[in-house]
Protein backbone atom coordinates (compact mmCIF):
# COMPACT_ATOMS: atom_id res chain seq x y z
CA UNK A 1 0.00 0.00 0.00
CA UNK A 2 1.02 3.61 -0.69
CA UNK A 3 1.54 5.90 2.35
CA UNK A 4 -0.35 9.23 2.63
CA UNK A 5 2.97 11.47 2.07
CA UNK A 6 3.77 9.74 -1.09
CA UNK A 7 0.52 10.14 -2.44
CA UNK A 8 0.40 13.32 -2.10
CA UNK A 9 4.12 13.41 -3.21
CA UNK A 10 3.12 12.06 -6.40
CA UNK A 11 -0.21 14.26 -7.17
CA UNK A 12 2.10 16.74 -6.80
CA UNK A 13 4.28 15.76 -9.51
CA UNK A 14 1.50 15.38 -11.87
CA UNK A 15 0.54 19.16 -11.63
CA UNK A 16 4.66 20.03 -12.21
CA UNK A 17 3.80 18.48 -15.33
CA UNK A 18 1.91 21.22 -16.64
CA UNK A 19 4.57 23.61 -18.76
CA UNK A 20 7.27 21.79 -19.16
CA UNK A 21 8.62 21.92 -22.71
CA UNK A 22 10.13 17.97 -23.60
CA UNK A 23 11.82 17.85 -27.05
CA UNK A 24 10.71 14.52 -28.52
CA UNK A 25 12.86 13.65 -31.29
CA UNK A 26 11.75 10.83 -33.59
CA UNK A 27 10.06 8.81 -36.37
CA UNK A 28 6.14 10.58 -36.70
CA UNK A 29 3.67 8.55 -37.97
CA UNK A 30 -0.27 9.04 -39.10
CA UNK A 31 -2.46 6.13 -38.36
CA UNK A 32 -5.55 5.55 -40.93
CA UNK A 33 -8.26 3.46 -39.74
CA UNK A 34 -10.73 2.37 -42.43
CA UNK A 35 -14.00 1.18 -40.71
CA UNK A 36 -16.70 -1.14 -41.85
CA UNK A 37 -18.11 -4.33 -42.53
CA UNK A 38 -17.59 -7.47 -44.35
CA UNK A 39 -21.06 -9.17 -46.26
CA UNK A 40 -19.15 -11.07 -49.20
CA UNK A 41 -16.29 -12.35 -50.39
CA UNK A 42 -14.56 -11.33 -53.28
CA UNK A 43 -15.25 -12.92 -56.96
CA UNK A 44 -11.57 -11.98 -57.81
CA UNK A 45 -9.84 -13.80 -55.09
CA UNK A 46 -10.74 -15.72 -52.10
CA UNK A 47 -10.39 -12.35 -49.64
CA UNK A 48 -12.91 -10.37 -47.87
CA UNK A 49 -14.63 -7.17 -49.21
CA UNK A 50 -14.83 -4.23 -46.47
CA UNK A 51 -17.90 -1.65 -46.92
CA UNK A 52 -16.44 1.19 -45.68
CA UNK A 53 -18.25 3.18 -43.54
CA UNK A 54 -16.30 5.63 -42.09
CA UNK A 55 -12.21 7.04 -42.10
CA UNK A 56 -10.74 8.21 -38.84
CA UNK A 57 -7.01 9.11 -38.10
CA UNK A 58 -4.50 9.21 -34.68
CA UNK A 59 -1.33 10.01 -34.24
CA UNK A 60 1.40 7.17 -34.15
CA UNK A 61 4.98 7.12 -32.85
CA UNK A 62 7.07 10.37 -32.22
CA UNK A 63 3.30 12.26 -32.95
CA UNK A 64 1.88 10.42 -30.56
CA UNK A 65 4.42 10.68 -27.66
CA UNK A 66 3.98 14.36 -28.40
CA UNK A 67 0.60 14.20 -27.56
CA UNK A 68 0.93 12.32 -24.75
CA UNK A 69 2.47 15.41 -23.28
CA UNK A 70 0.32 17.47 -24.48
CA UNK A 71 -2.89 15.83 -22.54
CA UNK A 72 -0.55 16.09 -19.15
CA UNK A 73 -0.19 19.79 -19.86
CA UNK A 74 2.87 19.96 -20.91
CA UNK A 75 4.67 21.82 -23.98
CA UNK A 76 6.01 19.41 -26.52
CA UNK A 77 8.61 20.25 -29.46
CA UNK A 78 8.11 17.81 -32.48
CA UNK A 79 11.20 17.38 -34.28
CA UNK A 80 10.85 15.00 -37.17
CA UNK A 81 10.49 14.12 -41.12
CA UNK A 82 7.53 14.02 -42.91
CA UNK A 83 6.84 14.22 -46.48
CA UNK A 84 5.72 16.89 -48.76
CA UNK A 85 2.47 15.10 -49.51
CA UNK A 86 -1.45 14.51 -48.36
CA UNK A 87 0.04 12.25 -45.13
CA UNK A 88 1.73 15.34 -44.00
CA UNK A 89 -1.02 17.69 -44.09
CA UNK A 90 -3.17 15.55 -42.75
CA UNK A 91 -0.73 14.78 -40.00
CA UNK A 92 -0.08 18.31 -39.64
CA UNK A 93 -3.92 19.05 -38.84
CA UNK A 94 -4.24 15.85 -36.38
CA UNK A 95 -1.20 17.26 -34.53
CA UNK A 96 -3.02 20.98 -34.23
CA UNK A 97 -6.24 18.75 -32.80
CA UNK A 98 -4.23 17.39 -30.19
CA UNK A 99 -2.50 21.36 -29.62
CA UNK A 100 0.80 19.90 -30.47
CA UNK A 101 2.71 22.71 -32.76
CA UNK A 102 4.00 20.78 -35.88
CA UNK A 103 6.92 24.53 -36.66
CA UNK A 104 9.89 21.95 -36.45
CA UNK A 105 9.05 18.61 -38.88
CA UNK A 106 11.26 19.14 -41.50
CA UNK A 107 9.89 18.07 -45.03
CA UNK A 108 11.76 16.10 -47.40
CA UNK A 109 10.48 16.47 -50.88
CA UNK A 110 12.33 12.75 -51.67
CA UNK A 111 10.45 11.17 -49.05
CA UNK A 112 7.12 10.09 -48.04
CA UNK A 113 4.88 10.16 -44.69
CA UNK A 114 4.97 7.20 -42.70
CA UNK A 115 0.98 6.02 -43.07
CA UNK A 116 -0.33 3.19 -41.18
CA UNK A 117 -3.60 2.55 -42.78
CA UNK A 118 -5.76 -0.61 -40.87
CA UNK A 119 -8.97 -1.89 -42.67
CA UNK A 120 -11.36 -2.63 -39.70
CA UNK A 121 -14.26 -4.97 -40.18
CA UNK A 122 -16.60 -5.82 -37.07
CA UNK A 123 -14.26 -4.68 -34.70
CA UNK A 124 -11.17 -7.32 -35.86
CA UNK A 125 -8.12 -6.20 -38.05
CA UNK A 126 -8.32 -7.59 -41.90
CA UNK A 127 -5.11 -6.15 -43.02
CA UNK A 128 -2.64 -3.06 -42.01
CA UNK A 129 -1.47 -1.45 -45.47
CA UNK A 130 1.89 1.02 -44.32
CA UNK A 131 3.35 3.95 -46.79
CA UNK A 132 7.06 4.74 -45.63
CA UNK A 133 10.18 5.24 -46.56
CA UNK A 134 12.89 3.87 -43.92
CA UNK A 135 16.14 4.43 -45.14
CA UNK A 136 18.73 6.80 -43.10
CA UNK A 137 17.87 10.30 -43.18
CA UNK A 138 20.62 12.26 -44.84
CA UNK A 139 21.76 15.29 -46.88
CA UNK A 140 19.76 18.32 -46.19
CA UNK A 141 17.54 17.00 -44.26
CA UNK A 142 19.57 15.78 -41.44
CA UNK A 143 21.70 18.73 -41.38
CA UNK A 144 18.20 20.72 -40.63
CA UNK A 145 17.44 18.07 -38.06
CA UNK A 146 20.99 18.55 -36.80
CA UNK A 147 20.44 22.05 -36.30
CA UNK A 148 17.09 21.94 -34.82
CA UNK A 149 18.45 19.73 -32.34
CA UNK A 150 21.29 22.48 -31.65
CA UNK A 151 18.53 25.07 -31.29
CA UNK A 152 16.23 23.37 -28.88
CA UNK A 153 17.79 21.15 -26.55
CA UNK A 154 19.05 24.53 -24.62
CA UNK A 155 15.07 25.25 -24.42
CA UNK A 156 13.78 22.01 -22.93
CA UNK A 157 13.47 20.64 -19.70
CA UNK A 158 14.09 17.28 -21.07
CA UNK A 159 14.73 14.81 -24.57
CA UNK A 160 12.51 12.05 -25.26
CA UNK A 161 14.22 9.87 -28.50
CA UNK A 162 10.89 7.93 -29.57
CA UNK A 163 12.57 5.43 -32.42
CA UNK A 164 10.53 3.72 -34.40
CA UNK A 165 12.95 2.34 -37.24
CA UNK A 166 11.80 5.01 -39.88
CA UNK A 167 15.09 6.48 -40.51
CA UNK A 168 15.17 9.89 -38.38
CA UNK A 169 16.90 8.44 -35.12
CA UNK A 170 20.38 7.07 -36.94
CA UNK A 171 23.76 7.50 -35.27
CA UNK A 172 24.72 11.21 -36.96
CA UNK A 173 22.25 12.23 -35.00
CA UNK A 174 21.64 10.51 -32.20
CA UNK A 175 24.72 10.41 -30.24
CA UNK A 176 25.25 14.33 -30.43
CA UNK A 177 21.86 14.86 -29.39
CA UNK A 178 22.30 12.55 -26.01
CA UNK A 179 25.30 13.98 -25.82
CA UNK A 180 24.22 17.65 -26.05
CA UNK A 181 21.17 16.75 -23.97
CA UNK A 182 23.64 16.11 -21.32
CA UNK A 183 25.91 19.22 -21.73
CA UNK A 184 22.97 20.82 -20.32
CA UNK A 185 21.94 18.40 -17.51
CA UNK A 186 18.98 16.90 -19.13
CA UNK A 187 17.67 13.84 -18.63
CA UNK A 188 17.07 11.30 -21.99
CA UNK A 189 14.49 9.36 -22.46
CA UNK A 190 14.62 6.49 -25.05
CA UNK A 191 11.97 4.20 -26.33
CA UNK A 192 14.48 1.93 -28.49
CA UNK A 193 14.43 -0.30 -31.64
CA UNK A 194 17.00 -3.05 -31.10
CA UNK A 195 19.41 -2.16 -34.08
CA UNK A 196 20.13 1.32 -32.70
CA UNK A 197 21.04 -0.03 -29.24
CA UNK A 198 24.34 0.84 -29.15
CA UNK A 199 24.23 4.22 -29.84
CA UNK A 200 21.87 4.72 -26.99
CA UNK A 201 24.73 4.48 -25.09
CA UNK A 202 24.88 7.72 -22.14
CA UNK A 203 21.14 8.08 -22.28
CA UNK A 204 19.11 8.12 -18.82
CA UNK A 205 17.01 5.21 -19.14
CA UNK A 206 15.95 3.38 -22.27
CA UNK A 207 12.37 1.76 -22.40
CA UNK A 208 12.31 -1.54 -23.83
CA UNK A 209 9.52 -3.84 -23.54
CA UNK A 210 10.49 -7.56 -22.52
CA UNK A 211 10.94 -8.75 -26.19
CA UNK A 212 13.34 -5.86 -26.63
CA UNK A 213 15.14 -6.28 -24.24
CA UNK A 214 15.90 -9.69 -24.72
CA UNK A 215 16.66 -9.28 -27.93
CA UNK A 216 19.15 -6.42 -27.53
CA UNK A 217 20.70 -8.58 -24.91
CA UNK A 218 20.92 -10.96 -26.72
CA UNK A 219 19.15 -13.47 -24.43
CA UNK A 220 15.42 -14.40 -24.54
CA UNK A 221 13.99 -13.40 -21.09
CA UNK A 222 11.95 -16.57 -20.30
CA UNK A 223 12.24 -16.09 -16.25
CA UNK A 224 13.11 -13.99 -13.47
CA UNK A 225 16.64 -14.97 -13.69
CA UNK A 226 17.44 -14.16 -17.67
CA UNK A 227 14.82 -10.92 -16.71
CA UNK A 228 17.47 -9.52 -14.27
CA UNK A 229 20.90 -10.49 -16.47
CA UNK A 230 19.20 -9.04 -18.93
CA UNK A 231 18.39 -5.87 -17.40
CA UNK A 232 21.20 -4.98 -15.41
CA UNK A 233 23.78 -6.43 -18.39
CA UNK A 234 21.77 -3.78 -20.79
CA UNK A 235 22.91 -0.91 -18.21
CA UNK A 236 25.82 -1.70 -17.83
CA UNK A 237 26.79 -2.34 -21.05
CA UNK A 238 25.25 0.84 -22.57
CA UNK A 239 26.03 3.09 -19.30
CA UNK A 240 22.66 4.09 -18.43
CA UNK A 241 21.32 5.49 -15.21
CA UNK A 242 18.60 2.98 -15.24
CA UNK A 243 16.65 0.61 -17.53
CA UNK A 244 12.63 0.39 -17.42
CA UNK A 245 11.41 -2.96 -18.79
CA UNK A 246 7.77 -3.48 -19.62
CA UNK A 247 6.41 -6.61 -19.03
CA UNK A 248 2.51 -6.42 -19.98
CA UNK A 249 0.72 -8.58 -17.33
CA UNK A 250 3.53 -8.93 -15.17
CA UNK A 251 3.96 -4.82 -14.92
CA UNK A 252 7.65 -3.46 -14.95
CA UNK A 253 11.20 -3.82 -13.50
CA UNK A 254 13.34 -0.95 -13.43
CA UNK A 255 17.19 -1.64 -12.77
CA UNK A 256 19.59 1.63 -11.47
CA UNK A 257 22.57 2.59 -11.38
CA UNK A 258 23.86 1.61 -7.91
CA UNK A 259 22.16 -1.93 -7.67
CA UNK A 260 18.35 -1.58 -6.71
CA UNK A 261 16.01 -3.31 -8.88
CA UNK A 262 12.58 -2.33 -8.22
CA UNK A 263 9.49 -4.24 -9.29
CA UNK A 264 6.21 -2.54 -10.04
CA UNK A 265 2.85 -5.18 -10.18
CA UNK A 266 0.55 -4.14 -13.18
CA UNK A 267 -1.97 -1.20 -11.99
CA UNK A 268 -4.06 -2.54 -15.21
CA UNK A 269 -7.80 -3.44 -14.82
CA UNK A 270 -8.63 -3.71 -18.39
CA UNK A 271 -6.84 -4.34 -20.94
CA UNK A 272 -8.66 -3.37 -24.58
CA UNK A 273 -5.56 -2.34 -27.00
CA UNK A 274 -1.68 -2.18 -25.99
CA UNK A 275 -1.08 0.16 -29.21
CA UNK A 276 0.63 3.21 -28.40
CA UNK A 277 1.13 2.52 -24.78
CA UNK A 278 5.13 2.62 -24.72
CA UNK A 279 4.86 6.07 -25.93
CA UNK A 280 2.63 6.71 -22.97
CA UNK A 281 5.29 5.36 -20.52
CA UNK A 282 8.26 7.18 -22.10
CA UNK A 283 6.10 10.01 -22.15
CA UNK A 284 5.40 10.07 -18.51
CA UNK A 285 8.26 8.93 -17.10
CA UNK A 286 10.13 11.74 -18.77
CA UNK A 287 7.72 14.67 -17.82
CA UNK A 288 8.85 13.49 -14.34
CA UNK A 289 11.91 13.43 -14.06
CA UNK A 290 11.42 16.85 -16.17
CA UNK A 291 9.36 17.42 -12.27
CA UNK A 292 12.83 16.08 -10.78
CA UNK A 293 10.74 13.15 -9.68
CA UNK A 294 13.36 10.30 -8.65
CA UNK A 295 13.24 6.95 -11.11
CA UNK A 296 10.96 4.82 -9.19
CA UNK A 297 8.38 7.70 -8.37
CA UNK A 298 8.91 7.94 -12.65
CA UNK A 299 8.12 4.37 -13.03
CA UNK A 300 5.08 4.46 -10.54
CA UNK A 301 3.49 7.48 -12.51
CA UNK A 302 4.02 5.80 -15.92
CA UNK A 303 3.09 2.88 -14.85
CA UNK A 304 -0.38 4.13 -13.82
CA UNK A 305 -0.82 6.11 -17.07
CA UNK A 306 -0.31 3.24 -19.20
CA UNK A 307 -2.81 1.13 -17.34
CA UNK A 308 -5.17 3.52 -18.15
CA UNK A 309 -4.36 4.24 -21.88
CA UNK A 310 -4.59 0.27 -22.32
CA UNK A 311 -8.20 0.50 -21.55
CA UNK A 312 -8.82 2.39 -25.01
CA UNK A 313 -8.78 1.29 -28.78
CA UNK A 314 -5.96 2.23 -30.55
CA UNK A 315 -3.67 4.53 -29.26
CA UNK A 316 -4.52 6.67 -26.53
CA UNK A 317 -3.50 9.45 -23.93
CA UNK A 318 -4.06 10.01 -20.36
CA UNK A 319 -5.06 13.19 -19.26
CA UNK A 320 -3.89 14.59 -15.59
CA UNK A 321 -7.58 13.93 -13.79
CA UNK A 322 -7.27 10.42 -14.93
CA UNK A 323 -3.67 9.51 -13.86
CA UNK A 324 -4.14 10.98 -10.16
CA UNK A 325 -7.49 8.68 -10.29
CA UNK A 326 -4.97 5.84 -11.26
CA UNK A 327 -2.69 6.71 -8.08
CA UNK A 328 -5.60 7.40 -5.92
CA UNK A 329 -7.14 4.39 -6.19
CA UNK A 330 -3.60 2.61 -5.31
CA UNK A 331 -3.35 4.53 -2.53
CA UNK A 332 -6.49 2.62 -1.28
CA UNK A 333 -5.74 -0.68 -2.26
Amino acid sequence: MTDAPSLASDLRFVDAFRGKRVLVLGDVMLDRYLWGRVERISPEAPVPVVDVERETFSLGGAANVAHNLAALGAEPLLLGMVGDDAGGARLSAELARAGVRAEHLVADLERRTTVKTRIIAHQQQVVRADEEDTDAVAGPTLRRLAAAVERLVPESDAVIISDYGKGVIEPELLRPAIALARQHRLSVSVDPKEKHFPSYQGATVITPNQLEAGQAFGKRITDEASLLEAGWGLRERLDLDCVLVTRGPDGMSLFERGGRHTRLPTVAREVYDVTGAGDTVVSVFALALAARADFVTAARLANHAAGQVIRHAGTAVCPPDELKASLSRGAGE
